[in-house]
């Protein structure tokens, strides 16, 4: 009975020992029931590469990292077992690349040329280390900071200036003075807004009376259009008419108005006889006796 209990024990202990192997590498991505093809690649570093790390190919993962060891006999060197996907044909020439993402989490891809030689299981294939993300990154922009760190030293630099110039200090005390006047010229426009209803009514009487304005202007307009314009028009031409043809007449010399206003003889005759008759007048007044005769009776 006791030599049953030991062997059942045993064999408890050993699928025990079985299920803690699978279930270790079953958490490590390593399954124990499906095969594998393993290579081995060499490399100087492996800085955050862990067992189990994903190995791609064209971005897709066709194995994982079985196992790191370090090269004692190749000092500076630690190998790494990879396993791959049966199906995959590794061509001669293919190269595993370590490189780390931003986090610095360690991945391996492989570079494949088109050959139709492939690489035998368990041979060696070149590994090359790519710089991670943070190291492209510092690669492309440490140029450009170091180009731009003289710019911005001298920026700082000319704004240093401003900053400590005199005259902006007195600019600003400008502005501040403008600042109070602003202020000031806003509280008299308030005060002078105060009287705008009173302008305002007043404005409204004003158009009121230009209303009545219009009006009666619309009315006088009215009674314009009412008068006999068109018979009172007929006069006034007629008496155009008649004034040019009375106007004709004294300049025709023709004519007795045109005779009596152009001939010169008229003209002289009378003036010879107010002439005549100023010197009658003026010798009555000397001697009226001879003009004006007196009787007795």
């Amino acid at each position: 009975m006791k030599s049953k209990k030991l062997v059942y024990i045993g064999i408890s202990a050993i699928v025990a020992l079985i299920i803690l192997i699978v279930g270790v590498n079953f958490l490590k991505g390593i399954n124990l029931f499906h095969t594998s093809n393993y290579y081995f690649v060499s490399y100087e570093s492996v800085t955050g590469l862990n067992i189990s790390a994903p190995v791609t190919a064209n971005g897709f993962k066709v194995g994982q990292v079985r196992e790191m060891k370090y090269e004692y006999d190749n000092p500076g060197h630690i190998k790494v077992e990879l396993a791959l996907d049966p199906a995959l044909k590794i061509p001669e020439g293919t190269v595993a690349v370590l490189g780390a993402d931003l986090l610095g989490t360690a991945t391996i891809a492989l570079e494949m040329p088109k050959s139709t030689q492939y690489a035998k299981v368990g041979s060696n294939l070149e590994g090359r280390q790519s710089g991670g993300l943070m190291d492209n990154v510092q690669a492309d922009l440490m140029p450009g900071l170091v180009a731009v760190l003289p710019k911005v030293d001298s920026l700082l630099q000319a704004l240093t200036a401003v900053v400590t110039d005199p005259s902006l200090h007195a600019a600003l005390d400008r502005l501040d003075n403008i600042s109070a006047d602003l202020n000031v010229l806003s509280s008299n426009l308030a005060a002078a807004a105060k009287p705008l209803p009173g302008v305002v009514n007043q404005a409204s009487v004003t158009m009121n009376n230009l209303t009545d304005m219009s009006e009666r202007l619309d009315s006088l307009s009215a009674t314009v259009n009412r008068l006999p314009l068109e018979q009172t028009m007929a006069n006034v031409e007629s008496v155009s008419a008649n004034l040019k043809e009375l106007t004709a007449q004294l300049q025709s010399k023709d004519s007795s108005l045109g005779m009596l206003v152009n001939d010169p003889g008229l003209y002289n005759n009378l003036n010879a006889t107010v002439a005549s008759l100023d010197s009658l007048i003026v010798d009555v007044k000397r001697q009226p006796k001879r003009y004006l005769k007196f009787s007795v009776f």
